[in-house]
């Protein structure tokens, strides 16, 4: 959910860490302290940067009165406060959960979700997002955006010091591997983050089986549904614009509708249990198992094979 801010956080603190290092702009210490300091700022502002992307606003209680109980008796049985129920202008079917200590946390819809799911789908759904919310994902993704950064300002600031310090010795030796060392930190980090974020993602679907009656049936056919119904829309409309900043926030990645979709290309089901059990039907490649490792997402055969566990 979560991991695209971190993905974001850290290319940008990394990519302003390298200007700031070449341009000499701070030394070592001070550097490290900014770039802790830039990811904080980043998180405090990123529902507004959310806000102003997707076209997010938020649902007044008289406009969908059974939203707002629906999230106010799942926030009661998750033990958190109601957040602010937001609607996204995306015509894709999507959830995601977002905020910051000054912006609050919000739960947000897509107007594709109300369109293609359920009512007791979009139960569902809105559960996984609360417990998103109630496990303090944004937090726990925010402290691990810093890792990737902080490995390239530690192997950055050993380069130099191995390159100036010891170059009557061994010329450019010192150099190249501090490059390598700090591509792979930052390479294990990134896979690190993303696998972080996948047992984030079954948490939350648990969740939403244990706060949700018939949890496990409702989120199954629901995901199915969001991952056919971003296929078709792909189709037609070409893929949907400026979806990639975040993607990560959705319940499900919306590039990755089409690798999903692969599993489901024979599938032409008539209701939507038999869609949930013909994708289980699918046989689980190694190809799935490799783009899996560097997806935000779990791989939706994966995904719906441990809700059949919890049911």
């Amino acid at each position: 959910m979560v991991a695209s801010l971190a993905i974001i956080f850290t290319l940008s603190t990394v990519v302003l860490a390298i200007v700031l290092s070449l341009l000499q702009v701070f030394d070592f210490i001070t550097l490290g302290i900014f770039i802790v300091a830039f990811n904080i700022i980043q998180w405090l502002i990123s529902p507004y940067i959310i806000n102003a992307l997707y076209r997010v606003k938020e649902i007044p209680q008289n406009e969908n009165p059974k939203l707002h109980e629906l999230v106010k008796n799942l926030s009661d049985k998750s033990g958190i406060r109601k957040p602010r129920l937001m609607l996204a202008q995306i015509p894709i079917p999507n959830a995601f959960a977002y905020g910051s200590p000054i912006a609050g946390n919000r739960v947000a819809v897509t107007s594709g979700l109300l369109k293609a799911l359920e009512h007791e789908e979009v139960e569902a759904v809105l559960g996984h997002e609360l417990g998103h919310l109630k496990h303090r994902d944004v937090q726990i993704m925010m402290f691990v955006s810093l890792l990737p950064a902080l490995f390239y300002y530690i192997g950055y600031s050993l380069m130099i010091s191995s390159t100036y310090g010891r170059r009557r010795q061994e010329g450019g030796g010192p150099a190249l591997l501090g490059i390598v060392l700090v591509a792979f930190s930052m390479f294990l980090t990134y896979v690190c983050v993303t696998f972080l974020s996948r047992v984030r993602e079954y948490y939350a679907d648990r969740h939403s089986a244990s706060i949700v009656e018939e949890g496990p049936r409702k989120l199954s056919e629901g995901l199915a549904k969001i991952v056919h119904t971003t296929r078709n829309i792909g189709r037609t409309r070409g893929k949907a614009q400026n979806l990639n900043a975040f993607k990560a926030l959705f319940i499900a990645d919306p590039d990755r509708s089409e690798i999903d979709s692969m599993a489901m290309s024979t599938i032409t089901a008539s209701s939507d249990q038999k869609l949930v059990q013909e994708i289980l039907s699918q046989k689980l490649t190694t190809a799935n198992r490799i783009v899996e490792i560097f997806s935000t997402h779990p791989n939706i055969i994966k995904r719906l094979k441990a809700l059949q566990e919890l049911s």
